[in-house]
Parts: structure tokens; C-alpha cells; sequence
């Protein structure tokens, strides 16, 4: 007999556990799809000026795209030897960003509505390009925002005593180049970056190389220095007026 309540018992067991079973597999297929659904606006806004190049059997050329994202709705304009072209009917499909260009100002006879179709690669958008007669492949970075080319004035601790320097510093895209003087001499920039705010160079003196690390605060460069392993600290500069 007890044998039978038992059996009993454990059936009673498996018919409320399998319900539950189906249950929770369907939530976490609702929420795999949720979870699919907002992935592709994980990227956040494509907002920004974008400047590249255009390329086709004939050559390349400059062309500069102005993208507003407002919450997945697209437009701006984009320019390019032929003129200047507002984007419409702006939308993504797949992760393909496609638009039709509406001249506003050209240089050419009108011709069939251009089209424009990119993909958000790495840290750029690349695509093709239809000008009404050929087709021309894309290739657009966001511009960045130049706020160190200059002459800077600035000043190390030096194991609590200021060092005085100066930076002489030229952007091209992301890439600093450029050079340091000091009492000591000067040296060179063999490598550096100016991206999100933030600057990383590379000095190469007499004495080894000297690596400089800051951010923007309130237009005054402020970060880290180590010099070839062997003494780091603190370094400050403002832009020279």
C-alpha cells in the first residue's frame, strides 16, 4: 500500500513539474526575442559628420556626410563633387543603412535619384553609392573633433618639482604627431592618438622614450607621464593663446 501512495505521489510530482518546465522554456524564449529585438540599437546614435572617400573605376573622391539619428528616424545631408544632397526616406534594415539623395545644389544635369547604402563596420560606415549613372564604393569615419592642434605650455612634478615643457601638436584624424622642447632638448612624437577625449603620445628623447597619457579638462590638458620605466608622475599644459 505504500508502495502505491508513493507511486502516486511521485506521478502528482511530474504532472505539476512539466507544466512549470514549459512555462519557464517559454519565458526565456519571450525574453531570448526581447533580448533580440533591442539588440541592434545597442550601438547608440549615429549622430555626427562623417568624411571619407568615394571609389570607382575612374578614381577617387572626397565626400563628406552630415547623419542626424533621432531614435532610429535618419536624415542630413551628403556632399560630394557633384553637389550637395539631402538624405530622405532615410532607414535600417538589417544593419543596412539606405537612403535616396535629393539634389540641392548640383553641378550636373538632373539624373535619376542617387542612392546611398552603408554599414556600420568597426568605427566606420562603408557602403556603395549610385549616382544615377555609376556606382562607387564608400568608406566615411566620424570626423573628430579637433581640440589640440596647437602650442601647449605645460608643466611635469618631477618627484614634487615642476618641470616645465612645451608640446607642439598636429591632428590628422586620429593620429597626433608633432613634438616636445624642453631645457633638456627635443624630442620627437613617434606615435599617438587623440580619440574620445583622450590623448596618448609617445616622446623618443636621448634617454629613452617618455609616454604622455591625458584627458580634456575644462580646455586644459591634465594626465600621466612615465618616463622609460623609471620615474612617472603627474603632467598639466594650456593651450598657448
Amino acid at each position: 500500500m505504500k508502495g502505491t501512495l508513493m507511486k502516486l505521489n511521485l506521478l502528482a510530482t511530474l504532472r505539476l513539474l512539466v507544466p512549470l518546465a514549459v512555462i519557464g522554456l517559454m519565458a526565456l524564449t519571450v525574453t531570448g526575442q526581447q533580448l533580440s529585438t533591442v539588440q541592434p540599437n545597442a550601438q547608440g546614435s549615429l549622430t555626427g559628420k562623417y568624411e571619407g572617400t568615394a571609389k570607382d573605376s575612374t578614381g577617387e573622391t572626397k565626400v563628406t556626410l552630415d547623419l542626424v539619428d533621432e531614435s532610429g528616424k535618419f536624415s542630413g545631408t551628403f556632399a560630394t563633387q557633384l553637389g550637395i544632397f539631402k538624405l530622405v526616406k532615410g532607414q535600417m534594415a538589417d544593419g543596412l543603412l539606405s537612403f535616396e539623395l535629393e539634389i540641392t545644389k548640383s553641378r550636373v544635369p538632373p539624373r535619376p535619384s542617387p542612392r546611398l547604402s552603408l554599414r556600420l563596420k568597426d568605427d566606420k560606415l562603408a557602403g556603395t553609392l549610385w549616382d544615377g549613372v555609376k556606382t562607387s564604393d564608400i568608406e566615411l569615419r566620424k570626423a573628430v573633433k579637433d581640440e589640440i592642434a596647437g602650442e601647449w605650455d605645460a608643466v611635469a612634478d618631477a618627484q614634487g618639482q615642476p618641470f616645465p615643457f612645451s608640446l607642439s601638436l598636429k591632428l590628422d584624424g586620429d593620429k597626433v604627431s608633432g613634438s616636445s622642447s624642453s631645457q633638456l632638448g627635443t624630442s620627437n612624437i613617434s606615435t599617438g592618438t587623440w580619440k574620445d577625449g583622450k590623448l596618448a603620445i609617445m616622446l623618443e628623447s636621448g634617454s629613452g622614450q617618455i609616454a604622455l597619457i591625458a584627458t580634456m579638462v575644462e580646455g586644459k590638458l591634465s594626465g600621466d607621464y612615465d618616463f622609460a620605466g623609471q620615474t612617472s608622475g603627474k603632467w598639466v599644459a594650456t593651450k598657448k593663446k
